[in-house]
C-alpha cells in the first residue's frame, strides 16, 4: 500500500487524528479544519477525516496526485454535500412519519433501509440533469401530463419525452446493477 505524504500543513492544536490514515503526517488537521465548520462538532470532523482518507488509500490514482490539499478538499466537500443531503432526506423521511399522525412500529433494519432506499433515489435524482430531472419529478410525483409540463418548463413537447426517455433509461439502467 502507498501512502501520500502532505507537505507544509500547519498544525492544528485542538484536533489529533488516530486511524488508519494516521501515517499521512498533518492532513487531517487540513481534512478536519475545511469540515469543522459545515459539520459544527469535532466528531463529525474527525469521521469526515476519516472517510476522507479512506476514498485516498482506495484510490487507485493515489500515487499520482500533483495537489493533495485540493484533491483532499474536493473528497471533503463532496461527503460533506452527501452527508447533508442525507441528513435531509432523514428529516423529510422523519417529517412525514410525524404528520401521519399514527404511530408506525418499524425496526431500527427497516429504517436503516428505508433511508438508504431514500438515499439511493436522491443521488440517482442529481445524476440527472437539473431540466430532465425536474421534468421527471412534475410527470411522477405531481402527475402532469406532457403538455402541461412543457408549458411550465418552456420546451416542447417532445422535448419533455426526450427527457422522460433519458430519466426511464438512466432508472432502469441503476436498477439492474
Amino acid at each position: 500500500m502507498q501512502l501520500i505524504v502532505i507537505h507544509d500543513v500547519p498544525p492544528h492544536a485542538s484536533y489529533r487524528f488516530a486511524g488508519p490514515a494516521s501515517a499521512l503526517p498533518g492532513a487531517p488537521p487540513l481534512v478536519a479544519g475545511l469540515a469543522a465548520q459545515p459539520l459544527g462538532n469535532s466528531a463529525d470532523a474527525s469521521d469526515l477525516a476519516q472517510d476522507t482518507f479512506l476514498r485516498v488509500l482506495r484510490a487507485r490514482n493515489a500515487a499520482s496526485i500533483r495537489e493533495p490539499r485540493t484533491y483532499l478538499s474536493a473528497i471533503a466537500r463532496a461527503l460533506t454535500i452527501d452527508k447533508f443531503r442525507r441528513q435531509d432526506i432523514e428529516r423529510a423521511y422523519l417529517g412525514v412519519l410525524a404528520e401521519r399522525g399514527e404511530p408506525l412500529d418499524i425496526s431500527p433494519e427497516q429504517r436503516l433501509q428505508i433511508l438508504q432506499t431514500l438515499t439511493a433515489i436522491g443521488l440517482m435524482l442529481d445524476a440527472l440533469g437539473r431540466r430532465t430531472r425536474d421534468i421527471f419529478l412534475a410527470v411522477q410525483l405531481e402527475g402532469l401530463g406532457y403538455a402541461e409540463v412543457g408549458e411550465r418548463v418552456g420546451v416542447s413537447v417532445t422535448t419533455v419525452k426526450k427527457h422522460m426517455i433519458r430519466a426511464m433509461t438512466h432508472c432502469l439502467m441503476l436498477t439492474e446493477d
